[in-house]
């Protein structure tokens, strides 16, 4: 008998366990997210971890991927992205709602960031919720644009914590944001009855079929994000696409080419608000914890050099011809005020896959700005 394939579009399935902080075990979100996940529970002493650790983080992260731990966040939820002066940053707001995801990508920059191998979501909402409005109300002539994707996936813990849909009605209430939640997920089961009001920018991670099935794991078919995305334009939400990390691998050209072609299919350009482009780039130490995690995997394997950033990152010659492949594919397909661009690039890079940088066009914040208002306004 043939067995059926798993499906991953909700990646909060791969969670075992929950554990709580003792001091925010009476919130009312942490109740909810423990009869909603319906999962043993573990409360957590105030100062303790989840659990103990022998090895470094990401000798853990296999097993840590399983456990949830709803906490504080002690520290701040609010702040701009953290680009370098020496690429083109977009300048973009990082919500930080939690660390670490189900899912487990090889290129996640995470497993050589994070010192801790489980999912944390924090809990103290009440707390964020007034960080952003102070934010937001101190410069009401600055336009926010806001995501939740830095340290986690905006949509993998949807089902279980619902915390989308409360930012997606309150970004609704601000004159001044909008808010992107991106995913390699197709949990948006949740959004269907969101009163987002137009402000809300479902997107998703693409990548061709060869790297989305062997270095992307527990991630959502391309089919089941496609289809997530097709039915997110129906309840009114703009799109976004991020094809990012662009990464080197046999026949990547033909790979790339079907994606593009997929995502037209099932979506309609007047859609999109935005598509980035960004090859592969990542801390030294990733690629000895990338092939340690992941022998069977040989993206770390093609010619690097350190970038500016102290990233490694292809040779400027391959990631130009991997951007014009790509754009010249999206560039006949998408709509005249979807803008697309590179992610942490420099100028020259710019001038050379586009023909002109983006100060030439105020600068790609205010493209990205121009591209939102743009799409409230539809």
């Amino acid at each position: 008998m043939k067995r059926k394939k798993i499906s991953w579009a909700d990646p909060s399935k791969f969670l075992k366990e929950l554990h709580v902080a003792e001091d925010v075990v009476s919130y009312p979100l942490v109740q909810n997210i423990i009869e909603t996940a319906g999962l043993p529970v573990s409360t957590v002493p105030i100062g303790k971890t989840p659990f103990e650790t022998d090895g470094e983080c990401w000798q853990e992260m296999n097993s840590g991927k399983k456990h949830l731990f709803l906490t504080r966040n002690r520290g701040s939820f609010f702040k701009s992205c953290p680009g370098t002066s020496e690429y083109t940053c977009c300048g973009y707001y990082v919500l930080n709602v939690g660390m670490n995801c189900p899912m487990d990508c090889v290129y996640c920059i995470l497993q050589a960031y994070l010192n801790q191998p489980w999912v944390t979501a924090f809990v103290n909402i009440d707390e964020m919720f007034t960080e952003i409005d102070a934010e937001l109300d101190e410069k009401p002539e600055q336009f926010f644009r806001i995501g939740t994707g830095e340290f986690t996936d905006s949509l993998a813990l949807e089902n279980v914590t619902g915390l989308s849909k409360m930012l997606s009605e309150y970004i609704a209430t601000k004159e001044n944001a909008i808010l992107e939640l991106k995913t390699k997920s197709a949990a948006i089961e949740n959004l269907h009855t969101a009163k987002h009001g137009g402000k809300t920018i479902l997107s998703w991670s693409l990548n061709s079929q060869t790297i989305m099935q062997s270095q992307e794991l527990r991630t959502a078919t391309i089919k089941e994000r496609l289809l997530a995305a097709g039915k997110a334009a129906e309840l009114g939400y703009k799109l976004a696409f991020h094809f990012d990390p662009i990464i080197l691998h046999d026949n990547w050209e033909k790979g790339y080419e079907e994606i593009v072609q997929l995502l037209f299919n099932h979506v309609d350009n007047k859609d999109i608000v935005w598509i980035s482009l960004g090859a592969l780039r990542y801390l030294p130490s990733l690629k000895n914890i990338g092939r340690q995690r992941f022998a069977g995997s040989s993206i770390f394997s093609e010619e690097f050099i350190c970038g500016l950033d102290g990233k490694l990152r292809y040779f400027r010659t391959q990631r130009e011809e991997m951007y014009k492949h790509l754009y010249t594919l999206l560039q006949s397909r998408v709509a005249r005020h979807t803008c697309i661009y590179l992610c942490m690039e420099s100028d020259e890079i710019w001038e050379e896959v586009f023909g002109y940088a983006p100060h030439v066009k105020g600068g790609l914040s205010k493209m990205l700005d121009h591209a939102a208002l743009s799409a409230i306004k539809q």
